[in-house]
């Protein structure tokens, strides 16, 4: 993996005379970093003892100086948590920190500094014996963040010539002490300015309480470095603090690498970390350290790639050694780089947020990427990739009642044949026997089916959070499929088209759904939506039906500016019937993705005639374009008017 990415430049600055030099950090250890190296200058471990009042007694820690050390100078310091089984001499024995900082130093690469290594467990018999993960050996690592702070910062700052300025101390741990270390570090940033988290235990604090105040720890740290090993057990506990951190912008790095709960994943971490302390931090390369990223939602089960680089690149990998060529094709295509035992690979240029369809493309011939779920996008089934982004916690799955997506088969008589339709019920449908729902009636787009809602646009989650959260009424969401075109099915634009498809919702889908499910009737208690050529079928079958529909939602879609053929007819029909569709619609709402949407032309030219025509409309715009983001934050906003 580490043949993917290139070596990074950081600029650091030698704080001590004021310059800046450019210096390389590798986004891995170096074979030996581990080893002692002979000829280099090695630094000293003392062993102190400080009186604690927390604890009551006298406690134990050791002392890293950096060779050439001298008591003449000042050094700022980082304080190194060990693990739940461990105590002051358990990074010494498993990790062997004085070598690779001695080795660090002899490169150049490091801040002199002192390293302090406590036991945090703080109580009289501090020894990892008995039960260790005991009630009182939990309570007793919460307990130290004030031998911390009262006790053991104040000794070592009054015994050794130390920095005492916030800007001046870090504090990182592995394991218990990388939750430790999160604790305190984040609750106390007006002592520290660095903190870091190896494979952090369960004793980390959820983010929400670790970064209450988020504009306070934008501008207090220095540098948060979160990590873990992919194959560790606790890895959903660094993922999760990545994902709030993420989500708030506050600058962080989040290192993933292979390995799993053990001294090779903690000792990388310790050289990658420790370069960074102490000296100016270039924020915007951040994203950019780790080996390995987090695969994406959109896996099949168990498969490791694609994955998603913290700065939201891709990586993909395939075993096809008998391929001659292959490339990544993601609207863009990519080469893909084969290694000695037929190993595919490449990694994106950053990606934006939301569902990317792609094929892997061998020798030639698109295929879909057997580790990725497909869906029904591009007119056919393809790969998709799921790219995170902020703001999207609105469709995310969550603790909260559930409702189902049913899926329905009927006969329809306009097209000869058996179709399809998928019904999401909300929570409690099954358990309120009397109760009768309104109904959305929701569409897709070009190229898609009477799955993307359900699949690509999350609906069930969506309206699962709006109701849970009591902003949308409990409703039906029937979900259609628009393609109604003739030969192929696919959905399309001429007059014939939509009116089939207004003619099938009308005489078989209205009259299906309310004979077969606990649908309340009546304009009122309907609404009609749909996206791209969805929120065309839904202007020319919703525009001509007020009568049955009384809210309107149409995202990324209007009449055709260049195409009089189709929308001077519709035209001429709201010149004629504004005043019924103005008293009918308690809502017409029309959306956009903003200037890059396709469609926003055409949206904006029908703004312009229905303003000429006295049609009232609500409008909004949501930056990304012509892409799911986009449509789903429209259902999230206009099912929270309806009904």
């Amino acid at each position: 993996m580490r043949n993917a990415f290139s070596i990074l430049l950081l600029a650091v600055a030698a704080i001590s005379v004021g310059t800046v030099s450019a210096q390389k950090i590798a986004l891995e250890a170096p074979k030996g970093f581990d080893q002692p190296t002979a000829g280099n200058a090695t630094g000293r471990i003392d062993s102190i003892h400080y009186p604690s009042k927390t604890v009551g007694t006298v406690r134990k820690a050791l002392v890293y100086m950096p060779p050439g050390y001298s008591k003449k100078k000042k050094y700022p310091v980082l304080y190194l948590l060990h693990g739940i089984g461990g105590d002051e001499k358990e990074w010494l024995k498993g990790g062997h920190p004085q070598v690779i900082l001695d080795n660090l130093y002899a490169a150049g690469k490091l801040k002199p500094m002192l390293v302090v290594m406590p036991n945090g467990r703080a109580m009289p018999d501090d020894r990892a014996v008995g039960n260790i993960y005991g009630p009182d050996k939990v309570a007793a690592f919460a307990n130290f963040e004030k031998d911390l702070l009262t006790d053991l910062i104040p000794y070592v700052e009054k015994t050794y010539p130390v920095l005492r300025n916030r800007e001046s101390r870090a504090l990182a741990g592995l394991s218990m002490g990388g939750g430790q270390s999160l604790n305190f570090g984040l609750g106390n940033l007006d002592t520290f300015a660095w903190v870091g988290g190896f494979s952090s235990a369960p004793n980390t604090k959820q983010p929400e309480q670790l970064v209450p105040d988020v504009a306070k720890a934008k501008k207090q740290l220095r540098l948060l470095w979160i990590s873990c090993g992919d194959q560790d057990g606790l890895l959903p506990i660094s993922q999760r603090t990545h994902d709030y951190l993420y989500e708030h912008r506050v600058p962080h790095v989040y290192y993933l690498e292979a390995g799993g709960h053990d001294f090779k994943v903690w000792k990388n971490g310790l050289y990658m970390f420790s370069q960074f302390l102490f000296k100016p931090v270039e924020v915007a390369a951040l994203p950019t350290y780790t080996v390995l990223g987090t695969p994406a939602a959109t896996n099949v089960r168990n498969a490791k790639y694609p994955q998603i680089l913290p700065d939201n690149r891709a990586v993909f990998r395939l075993k096809a050694p008998g391929v001659r060529q292959a490339q990544l094709d993601l609207g863009r295509k990519y080469d893909m780089v084969k290694d000695s035992i037929g190993t595919w690979t490449v990694t994106t240029d950053t990606l934006s947020r939301g569902l990317h369809y792609y094929s892997l493309v061998l020798d030639g011939l698109p295929i879909a990427d057997p580790a990725s779920d497909t869906f029904y996008g591009m007119g056919r089934m393809a790969s998709g990739i799921e790219i995170p982004g902020r703001g999207t916690g609105f469709y995310a799955l969550k603790d909260v009642p559930h409702g189902e997506v049913r899926e329905r088969r009927f006969f329809s008589k306009i097209t000869n044949s058996w179709r399809r339709f998928f019904v999401y019920t909300p929570p409690g449908y099954d358990a309120s026997p009397a109760a009768k729902y309104p109904v959305l009636y929701l569409l897709h787009g070009g190229g898609e089916d009477e799955t993307g809602w359900a699949r690509q646009g999350k609906a069930g989650l969506i309206l699962d959070n709006l109701i849970a959260e009591k902003k949308a009424k409990p409703m039906l969401v029937v979900m259609l499929d628009g393609n109604l075109g003739g030969p192929g099915g696919l959905a399309g634009f001429n007059e014939g088209t939509l009116q089939r498809f207004e003619n099938e919702l009308k005489q078989t889908v209205l009259p299906l759904v309310e004979s077969s499910y606990r649908a309340a009737a009546g304009a009122p208690n309907r609404a009609l939506a749909g996206l791209s050529v969805g929120g065309l079928q839904t202007l020319y079958a919703g525009l001509k039906n007020t009568d049955l529909f009384a809210a309107l939602g149409v995202f990324s879609s209007g009449f055709f500016a260049n195409n009089p053929a189709l929308s001077d007819p519709q035209y001429a029909y709201m010149k004629a019937n504004a005043g019924t569709i103005n008293t009918n619609l308690k809502q017409l709402w029309l959306s956009m993705g903003g200037p890059a949407d396709i469609a926003y032309a055409n949206n904006k030219a029908m703004r312009a005639r229905m303003d000429e025509l006295g049609i009232k409309y609500v409008y909004s715009e949501y930056p990304g374009g012509h892409t799911w983001p986009v449509w789903r934050h429209d259902l999230y906003l206009f099912a929270q008017d309806l009904f």
